[in-house]
């Protein structure tokens, strides 16, 4: 460790250690307030969330050490594993299991599925390859190869990751740059094109960066644990409405480019070293077929196949691993460190939920009488500030679990912006819409290694898409709240009154989704219900009443 890194570590653990002592008391949290007191579980999370967050702006270690770190203090600290002197008296403790769950959890396994799809398309040149056929159309005129360039870029992104997307793609455009002019502008725009299309497209499909998973996973999990009643986003879903905004957002940078830097050469021919004949092996079609299968899949959705998202992108990974298309090595070569640092952050939000923090650090702000607009701009640019300063996937880390506590405490004032799922997609485009400076984002890094690029066009073109990019998806968000695209967000329900059974002989307890289906809204006066059911009375004038017997129960 450097001394630099040193001292960083020790500031965050200071600031860290001052949250655990801070006199929570005299900041409003006391049993006269609403807000109540704290319990010693919810101080320990905020602690251990300040000393995450720093640990991942300064980065005394790799981000994704900060991750692991996270969920093992959480696990000894908080846990009902957790070592004797940590355990609080009158206090629940959170569940070991489900804190080591998100090592495991259903978005990791989709982001593994890509990994393994990535990996494959590499092995076998089908991304050179690609490339090659895809760049065809947009012949030789300089201003629409690099258009062209954009796009294939922006589509290997919504598969592959944004870094090795523009590590591949910048190797292709290296030889094309050493035939500009000295004092042709026009390779400054051909190498700003590459990481603008691997950030942007990464933004087309649930796999395509972190930041689209992390809010998906949160979404999942709010839905899971009854907070939010929804129906989350399919990866066909998220493309009808993702690829679009990519589109959009290519077209403008494209234009954005040819504006500050115009080009000169009259003509270009684009060789890709590595490309020829597509590979005809038996495990490269099995590439092929494989790789056609699951965008199909997932396209079409589960409401076709009845296979869900997250077990669609499981069978790549048993197909290759079975087939030998994907070794011991290639397993070793993935990135797996990104998978640390987002089951980093779904433990946040366990620890955030789980201890009922999130709902004691709302109560001190009024979320509830902010207007949805409002709210969710305020979401947007928060994210897209910080995305610039640190790693897309830090921030998405550290903002979507508060941001969907914020959005569950305000769901019925963002029924007219398509609820928590359409607050949830928007600040995941903003925490990918960070790319004005070389330190924004590993590809704009990249990009400005080949010394082709200025800082000065680097930050123009940032600052505007991102801007850009925000207003986009608020007005798509809002087009798409308007059609019901989301389907119906249903407020939360109230607090019900302890169950009263009527005239039963036997309770029965059926699963959760039997129990949903079969809510129904009667009159309060409503004369009888049926034997051999469990019903449940609001203090509203007009009751909830939950059925389940024996049959549903089967």
């Amino acid at each position: 460790m450097t001394k630099a890194k040193f001292i960083k570590f020790i500031i965050a653990s200071i600031l860290a250690i001052v949250a655990l002592f801070l006199p929570y008391e005299s900041l409003g949290f006391d049993a006269a307030s609403p807000m109540g007191i704290l319990n010693p579980l919810e101080i320990r999370v905020i602690g251990v969330f300040v000393m995450a967050a720093l640990f991942w702006i300064l980065q005394p270690f790799p981000i994704w050490s900060t991750s692991v770190l996270v969920i093992v203090l959480m696990i000894v600290t908080m846990s009902d594993s957790s070592l004797t002197p940590f355990r609080v008296d009158g206090v629940t403790m959170i569940s070991h299991k489900s804190i080591m769950a998100t090592f495991a959890n259903p978005i990791i396994m989709l982001f593994l599925g890509g990994f393994f799809l990535a990996a494959a398309a590499t092995k076998y040149k089908m991304d050179l390859n690609l490339a090659r056929v895809l760049l065809k159309p947009f012949g030789k005129n300089p201003k629409f190869v690099l258009l062209g360039l954009m796009l294939i870029t922006a589509v290997f992104s919504m598969f592959m990751s944004n870094t090795a997307t523009a590590a591949m793609m910048l190797a292709i455009l290296a030889p094309v740059l050493k035939l500009f002019e000295p004092d042709d502008r026009g390779k400054a725009a051909f190498a700003l094109a590459i990481p603008l299309g691997a950030n942007i497209g990464g933004m087309g499909t649930p796999i395509g960066t972190p930041p689209n998973a992390i809010a998906l996973g949160a979404l999942n999990d709010a839905v899971a644990r009854g907070d939010l009643v929804a129906n989350p986003v399919t990866f066909g879903q998220w493309m009808a409405f993702g690829i679009p905004y990519v589109i959009i957002l290519m077209v403008v940078a494209w234009i954005l480019l040819l504006k500050i830097y115009p080009i000169k050469m009259k003509e270009m021919v684009l060789n890709i070293e590595g490309a020829g004949k597509f590979d005809t092996s038996p495990k490269a079609i099995i590439v092929y077929i494989t790789f056609v299968l699951c965008v199909i899949l997932w396209v079409t959705g589960k409401n076709v196949h009845g296979i869900n998202d997250n077990a669609i992108a499981m069978i790549p990974m048993a197909v290759f691993a079975l087939t030998g298309v994907i070794t011991k090595k290639d397993l070793n070569a993935m990135s797996w460190d990104v998978l640390w640092l987002v089951a980093g952050g779904f433990a946040l939000g366990v620890g955030l939920n789980a201890t009922g923090l999130a709902a004691h650090l709302i109560k001190t702000i009024p979320f509830a009488s902010w207007s949805p607009l409002a709210l969710m701009i305020g979401c947007g640019i928060i994210c897209l500030f910080m995305a610039n300063f640190m790693s897309h996937t830090s921030t998405a880390t550290l903002l979507v679990p508060i941001l969907c506590a914020v959005g569950i405490a305000c769901q019925d004032n963002l029924v007219g912006l398509g609820g928590v799922t359409a607050l949830l997609v928007s600040v995941a485009f903003a925490s990918s819409l960070g790319m004005s400076l070389p330190i924004s984002t590993p590809p704009n890094a990249l990009a400005h290694a080949t010394g082709y690029t200025d800082t000065r066009g680097m930050a123009i073109t940032g600052v505007v898409m991102g801007i850009l990019g925000l207003v986009v998806s608020w007005i798509m968000m809002i087009f798409l709240a308007k059609v019901n695209f989301f389907g119906t967000p249903v407020p939360k329900a109230a607090e019900a009154a302890p169950a009263t059974p009527v005239a039963a002989e036997k309770v029965v307890e059926a699963p959760a989704a039997a129990a949903v289906d079969s809510t129904v809204s009667v009159p309060a006066d409503s004369a009888a219900v049926a034997a051999d059911s469990t019903v449940a009375v609001s203090a509203d004038t007009t009751a909830k009443v939950e059925v389940t017997d024996s049959a549903a129960a089967k």
